[in-house]
């Protein structure tokens, strides 16, 4: 067992290349990039790490002032605090007013808005309604004078049937 070759596991040797593969230190150099990075990304990578590393430090920087801030402003805001809360209440409900009033102002705003272009819209087509209400006026004057035309001369020729059936028969008799 001694007597094997072991070139055929490591890709040298007779075993790699009957198989028609090219030796592993030509596959390795085909896994690595021929390219590397250009000048401009080098000049972007290094220009950037530092300026981010110089905005993490400050980010820290500020993190460590606020907690020591906090830690100093603790009692005086616990002292001041029968003050302090009252004013606070204060200026929240003032801020909440003037924004409430700014908000249904521009509500009411928008409304009268709205009307007045309603109104306006309706008052522009106006002579259109009335002319319109007038010729309808009209045609149900003239609709109903027809009628009643009609309605005489049936009247009328209902009359002189009467009256000519009662000259001709003589009427009726009273037993």
């Amino acid at each position: 067992m001694a007597d094997r070759d072991r070139s055929g596991i490591y890709g040298g040797g007779a075993y790699g290349q009957q198989q028609g593969r090219p030796p592993m230190g030509e596959q390795v150099k085909g896994m690595i990039h021929d390219k590397g990075p250009t000048a401009s990304q080098a000049l972007t990578v290094a220009t950037l790490f530092p300026l981010g590393g110089l905005l993490l430090v400050l980010s820290g920087l500020a993190l460590a002032a606020s907690t020591v801030g906090l830690a100093v402003a603790t009692p005086v805001f616990l002292l001041f605090s029968p003050v302090l809360v009252p004013a606070a209440l204060l200026i929240g409900t003032a801020v909440a007013g003037f924004l409430t009033s700014g908000a249904l102002g521009l509500g009411g705003l928008s409304s009268l808005t709205c009307l007045a272009n309603t109104a306006r819209q309706a008052f522009q087509r106006t002579p259109d309604y009335v002319e319109e209400a007038r010729r309808r006026m009209a045609e149900a004057a003239a609709h109903a004078g027809h009628k009643t035309a009609q309605a005489g001369h049936g009247i009328q020729s209902k009359a002189q049937e009467a009256g000519a059936g009662t000259g001709a028969g003589g009427g009726r008799t009273s037993s």
